[in-house]
């Protein structure tokens, strides 16, 4: 498997730098930040660190210092309440010069004023993945420098699933195989749009479509045959019996995850949030891509990218990017991952056969991640999560079938986006 993850990496790389052979890549705010006059130095910049992730900011926070004699003041926050604290704290002495966010943050944040657009020399960018790079960007303009890159992947017992199957058909008759007397095969939490995503899109659904390369929020695919047909064949694990009644609703996640560190599952999808965990809970457990699903597609999750980005709110703008260059570069970026865990999208780390060898589980993310679909950034992507839930979930409930269920929750989705962003 390690090899075969090797093998496919370094085929994603290649077809990168043929693509950069291409027409260029449109630039993102010039070609360096060299200015006339550097800026006044300030006595220090206030970051905004994720929660529980301080310690990982504390070598490139002094090596910083050591270099530029600025001191770095950081705050942890749960990364979900970034713009919300932002709305309190932007305007006071307390607004940060540099903050983390998901990249499904940017649109709302750019709306709102919150962030300021990065202006980054091809060299600096040439070091990430391109899908990590245009995730962090909203109509074309660059807001932040990727952190880490997350995305479900298959996570399986080795002592219960010594191999892993190549196709969905396969894992469902295993699944049926051994459900039984409380044990269970695959399990995800295919009842919260976010893990279902991937289904939905592998068969040929899609949340907004693309017009003049943006996305079109009046264009919805969530209600056509093909988002029928993932609903249907998310249904069947559920109506089989495979999946159990537990893992449905706002407990699912825990429930999933109580049965397969029992032992009582041999395969989950899930993310790289769940590593240390399963870690924790003394599993020996692989990592890999998902299965391809019935129609030969892979399942394509959606791909999440975590980003530092410089506020609005900074009175040291010029500064607090050089910050966000320095905690970026790889050196701090593979220190932060043996700290955090997090996956940095870095090329340098495809190319890396070390790296790829001893760390199974960010080899398989960054393979599933070339399949995956990143989480439109869009402000109306918040009018999406709501409605899709409850239709799958009315869906596996059979309260409803699924061509009734996915055109209540498209209807409801434009409904909310005409009330609340204007009808775009």
């Amino acid at each position: 498997m390690k090899k075969a993850l090797s093998l496919f990496l370094m085929a994603v790389l290649l077809i990168g730098s043929l693509a950069a052979c291409g027409p260029k890549r449109e630039e993102t705010g010039g070609k360096d930040n060299k200015k006339s006059e550097e800026a006044a130095k300030p006595e220090k910049l206030i970051v905004w660190e994720d929660q529980d992730k301080g310690a990982a900011l504390e070598d490139a926070a002094k090596s910083f210092e050591k270099e530029t004699g600025i001191k770095i003041e950081f705050r942890e926050l749960n990364i979900t309440k970034m713009q919300e604290t932002l709305a309190l704290d932007g305007g006071t002495e307390k607004a940060p010069d540099v903050i983390t966010m998901s990249h499904d943050g940017v649109g709302p944040s750019v709306v709102k004023g919150y962030i300021k657009e990065l202006n980054v020399s091809d060299e600096v960018l040439s070091k990430f993945t391109d899908a990590s790079v245009d995730a962090l960007k909203y109509e074309g303009k660059l807001y932040a420098l990727p952190k880490a890159v997350e995305t479900p992947v298959f996570i399986y017992n080795k002592k219960l699933l010594p191999e892993v199957p190549a196709t969905m058909d396969e894992l469902y008759a295993k699944s049926k195989e051994v459900t039984k007397d409380g044990n269970y095969g695959f399990l995800a939490i295919w009842d919260d749009f976010y893990h279902a995503h991937g289904v939905f899109s592998g068969f040929g659904a899609y949340v907004f479509g693309e017009k003049d390369g943006k996305p079109d929020v009046s264009d919805i695919g969530l209600n056509n045959d093909d988002a029928v047909a993932a609903s249907d064949y998310i249904k069947k694990w559920y109506a089989e019996g495979l999946f159990p009644r537990g893992i449905i609703g706002e407990k699912s996640n825990d429930q999933m995850n109580g049965l397969f560190k029992d032992g009582k599952a041999i395969a989950v999808q899930n993310g790289p949030w769940a590593f240390q965990d399963y870690k924790a809970a003394g599993i020996d457990f692989g990592v890999a891509p998902m299965p391809k699903l019935p129609n030969g597609q892979p399942v394509k999750t959606f791909m999440g990218v975590k980003g530092w980005f410089v506020t609005n709110f900074s009175k040291n703008p010029e500064w607090a990017q050089k910050f966000v260059e320095h905690l970026t570069n790889e050196e701090n970026a593979k220190k932060r991952f043996e700290l955090t865990g997090e996956i940095p999208p870095m090329k340098s780390l495809i190319e890396d056969q070390n790296f790829v060898n001893s760390n199974e589980g960010a080899a398989a993310v960054m393979a599933q991640s070339a399949d995956a679909v990143p989480m439109p950034s869009v402000p109306e992507m918040a009018e999406v999560w709501v409605p899709m839930k409850n239709a799958v979930q009315t869906v596996v409930t059979n309260k409803a079938d699924s061509k009734k269920a996915l055109d209540d929750a498209v209807k409801q989705i434009k409904q909310n986006i005409e009330a609340n962003h204007g009808g775009k």
